[in-house]
């Protein structure tokens, strides 16, 4: 059963996607696609590998420019910014990446002090050992304060890259393929937190994943992209009432017994 949505302003939109086109010369990865995010929301972008779910995530962050269409991210036209303001309109931004993105060479503490010690510096020590403190106990984590990535599970440093990225304080969360490479167990427990996440930062998200288990935890909202277009949109249920040859094989390969 999905989750509830508490908490969604649905007459806010913190990203709008509209009929917006992306390809690679010959490769045609969105076809004119919109897409609505609401304040609050945990909204979930599914769809096999190499379908474009990346490339959305890229567009929404102004790392690649649509071919057509406009991207509109709290208020702001992603298209028409400087790279200074797309600077600032990423710190408001928090991004979740498939490998964690730790630096191998810091201890947990350091990873964490140093988008803090490099985007807020008028930050006392005092202040700065709080805010790590602070989002490494939200992520289950303040034993390992003082670890080197390389002493943690999978799961340990899919959670403290979760971390890292709160720290700012974002008002979005992007999470590309959260539960990739881990066991079921810590699959479960990403869910969770990403619903933790949602409940106490009050972020709005989206979710990239194709694994349906995972959209199924974490989704207030599914949409699924198929053929370059978000063909299907609605609660897991709704997504998977079809006899559309593409939808119902991506089923089976989920959950088949």
């Amino acid at each position: 059963m999905l989750k509830s949505g508490g908490h969604i302003d649905r007459d806010t939109e913190v990203i709008t996607v509209q009929n917006v086109s992306k390809s690679f010369g010959d490769l045609h990865v969105l076809r004119g696609v919109d897409l609505h995010l609401f304040k609050g929301e945990n909204l979930v972008v599914l769809g096999r590998s190499g379908t474009g779910k990346s490339v959305l995530i890229k567009l929404i962050s102004g790392l690649l420019k649509p071919d057509l269409g406009t991207i509109e991210v709290l208020g702001e036209h992603v298209d028409e910014l400087s790279e200074k303001e797309l600077q600032q309109l990423r710190l408001k931004i928090g991004f979740s990446f498939q490998n964690s993105a730790l630096y191998d060479s810091m201890t947990v503490r350091e990873n964490l002090e140093f988008p803090l010690v490099r985007n807020k510096r008028h930050l006392s020590r005092g202040e700065i050992n709080h805010e790590v403190e602070d989002v490494l106990d939200a992520v289950g984590l303040l034993h390992t304060i003082n670890q080197m990535p390389s002493e943690l599970s999978g799961g340990q440093r899919k959670r403290i890259g979760i971390a890292r990225t709160l720290i700012l304080r974002p008002e979005i969360m992007l999470y590309d393929e959260p539960t990739a490479g881990l066991d079921p167990i810590t699959c479960i427990e990403i869910n969770g937190l990403i619903n933790e996440v949602q409940e106490k930062y009050k972020t709005s998200s989206i979710i990239i994943t194709h694994d349906l288990a995972c959209a199924k935890s974490v989704g207030d909202r599914i949409v699924m992209l198929l053929d370059g277009k978000f063909e299907r949109e609605g609660e897991f249920d709704q997504i998977f009432d079809t006899d559309d040859e593409r939808v119902k094989p991506f089923y089976d390969y989920n959950f088949i017994t």
